[in-house]
């Protein structure tokens, strides 16, 4: 018998209001990417959403509440664990970040030879190197915890360390480096940009994972993804005109006891194509046609506001 496969749906309610953006999302099912790039369909998904709009002095914050329901099923993986945010439930989720940016140099002052020149994206037209930092705590409380657990017959010790808690708090930072020549105004050799930024999404889970790194056996270290600091590696140079190849990687920094400590999670090489901000009606936008080989896959998207 062939299973027929259901139609995707989905509802999108979006409301400025005068220091928030209120967001309300429900879809049937819902595509999730985890940190490996593995999909995942939730047969249902909704969820509501109010942040804060972005202040001067770099502190932003934003509540929300997020329903799950049915058992997620991975789309191009057979043997993955299920990440225990997609399992059944409803979870109230809360979260605070600071950031800060301090430029080394930064060069505003347009030269002669762009005088009659127009840049083919706004956030790339002026040249300059910064270090950026961000740091944050946010919360989550399950409020229904659903099915703890997917019926996949596995042994009873697994489930149980599977078993996800019902409140938690997590501190978590990152810090960037960016170096940026050229301000992508004229038709070749007028950018090369590259950003360094190292994550840190659980300062706990790291902290664990550092102390048990030095014990000599590995069977305690703490198998949890976020506790591994990610280190994101771009590369921008352009090639003509609006056109410019991108490098992005993502490295897994794990465990100091492991025998190989560094991991490349992805890779992806892509072709920018930004589109006129003169002409489309957009200060930001682009279409990226883009390959992963660690993944064997690709796509042509249409993105706005990335640089």
């Amino acid at each position: 018998m062939v299973k027929k496969k259901r139609t995707a749906k989905k509802r999108c309610f979006f409301q400025e209001l005068s220091d928030h953006d209120l967001t309300v999302e429900a879809a049937w099912p819902q595509l999730f990417v985890d940190h490996k790039g593995r999909y995942w369909d939730v047969p249902e998904s909704i969820s509501v959403d109010l942040a804060s709009l972005v202040a001067r002095r770099g502190l932003r914050y934003r509540f929300g509440m997020h329903k799950n329901n049915g058992s997620p099923q991975a789309t191009n993986a057979t043997d993955s664990d299920t990440p225990l945010s997609l399992l059944p439930g409803l979870c109230a989720k809360a979260s605070v970040t600071y950031d800060k940016i301090k430029y080394l140099w930064r060069n505003t002052e347009t030269e002669e030879e762009y005088k009659d020149l127009f840049p083919h994206d706004q956030g790339l037209m002026v040249p300059h190197e910064a270090v950026s930092g961000i740091i944050g705590s946010s919360c989550a409380s399950w409020i229904w915890n659903g099915k703890n657990l997917i019926d996949t017959g596995e042994d009873p010790a697994v489930s149980k360390r599977r078993k996800r808690s019902r409140f938690n708090a997590e501190i978590f930072g990152s810090v960037c480096y960016t170096f940026q020549q050229g301000r992508f105004s004229k038709k070749f050799g007028d950018l090369t940009r590259a950003d360094a930024r190292l994550d840190i999404s659980s300062a706990s889970g790291l902290a664990k994972k550092i102390l048990n790194g030095f014990k000599s056996s590995s069977a305690d270290i703490i198998e949890q993804p976020s506790a591994s600091p990610r280190l994101n590696l771009i590369f921008q140079q352009q090639v003509a005109g609006p056109v410019v190849f991108r490098a992005d990687s993502r490295i897994s920094i794990d465990s100091l006891s492991r025998k190989h400590g560094i991991s490349i999670e992805d890779f992806i090489c892509s072709l920018n194509f930004y589109m006129d901000p003169n002409t489309s009606d957009m200060e930001s936008g682009k279409i990226v046609a883009w390959y992963s080989p660690k993944r064997n896959e690709g796509m042509v998207e249409l993105r706005l506001y990335e640089f």
